[in-house]
């Protein structure tokens, strides 16, 4: 890709402690990055495929080696379709079409629009799913859920009630969120995930293969009373499993990497759970995220968007009887898109990390 030079940046570049001295030193070199993490944020992800075009398809393959990609929701989707085949940039188009093609009208209960993002994985996936889990570079690990007490209720009344729960605990302490879930992490039997010790919140370790990849990812963005739960995950401990996002939004995990946490998000905050979002004085912990850079897009880049914005699931109410709109509208994000993929190989090319560096949540 050309860079396209622009007269006010089109990303935002934050880091933590760590990432900053090393980036000082080293600037950013592919053979350094060990973990990818990947949010949740439904739609918000298309508006980011220039970027992961730049990073999964000309910046990593340039020094391959073993890496985690650990997503919840739509960073899964995105993680899986990259490692679904030898061309990651074939993976996340085919992810964007099927994405922006899908129709919602309100109508439909959870369990119509399960089996409608079943569908979706099926056309996304097809018959690569040995792929996915034997990928000679990337590990897949996917976020979920565990539900507990009434948030493992599908009926409208009680689920609804255990919602209100734990957006009410949330408020005071995130540590009550533990009364209504727990975490779970599906990855490859083996060596273990590149985590220091998870010590916030009951989490179960599950390893990922054939009799679950799929039902992993359909958990992973099982958004609550819009999505049905996945009843007894294989592999899992009993109960029903949710959008990973409800409890690790961004991923403030505890990363335990030799070099660096290569970011690509849809804003440059990391909040650590779904119901955090208007709490502005939760952030993500620069201790968890030392070694991590994260790249985003930035303020003036927003403002040239549609709406201003990235694409996202109010979209869908917005644009309602209207999909023609808003599909024209998220694939002028994505082509727009592109500009972040460009400044960011221009970084690399030229170096000029430390001009643009932040602290995260600063």
């Amino acid at each position: 890709m050309v860079a396209i030079h622009t007269s006010s940046p089109a990303l935002t570049i934050r880091a933590g402690r760590d990432a900053i001295a090393h980036l000082r030193e080293h600037g950013l070199q592919p053979e350094h990055v060990d973990i990818i993490p990947g949010a949740a944020g439904g739609p918000k992800a298309l508006g980011i495929l220039g970027l992961d075009r730049a990073v999964f398809g000309d910046f990593l393959p340039r020094a391959p080696r073993p890496r985690t990609l650990i997503g919840a929701s739509i960073g899964s989707w995105r993680f899986a379709a990259i490692s679904m085949s030898t061309d990651p940039v074939a993976g996340l188009r085919q992810l964007a079409e099927i994405y922006t093609r899908q129709r919602f009208d309100g109508r439909h209960s959870p369990a119509q629009v399960s089996e409608q993002c079943a569908l979706m994985l099926e056309e996304l996936i097809g018959d690569r799913d040995d792929h996915i889990l034997n990928h000679p570079h990337y590990r897949l690990a996917i976020v979920v859920i565990r539900s507990r007490g009434l948030m493992a209720r599908e009926d409208g009344l009680g689920l609804g009630a255990g919602l209100a729960g734990l957006i009410g605990s949330n408020l005071f302490s995130r540590k009550a969120s533990r009364l209504f879930m727990e975490r779970g992490l599906v990855y490859p039997a083996g060596d273990a995930l590149p985590l220091h010790e998870l010590n916030d919140f009951t989490s179960h370790d599950i390893p990922l293969g054939p009799d679950n990849l799929r039902a992993a990812l359909l958990a992973s963005a099982a958004i609550p009373m819009v999505l049905a739960g996945v009843v007894d995950l294989p592999g899992a401990p009993e109960g029903v499993y949710r959008d990973g996002g409800l409890l690790d939004y961004h991923l403030d995990l505890p990363y335990r990497s030799e070099g660096i946490v290569l970011y690509p998000h849809f804003t440059d905050r990391v909040i650590p759970g779904w119901f955090d979002k208007p709490l502005r004085w939760r952030n993500g912990d620069p201790q968890k995220l030392s070694r991590t850079l994260l790249v985003s897009p930035s303020a003036e880049y927003l403002q040239t968007l549609p709406n201003r914005k990235l694409p996202d699931r109010r979209d869908f109410k917005q644009f309602m009887n209207d999909d023609a709109a808003r599909e024209a509208s998220w694939r002028k994000a994505m082509a727009e898109s592109e500009r972040l993929g460009d400044e960011f190989l221009e970084l690399v090319e030229t170096g000029k990390w430390t001009e643009r560096l932040k602290a995260i949540n600063s």
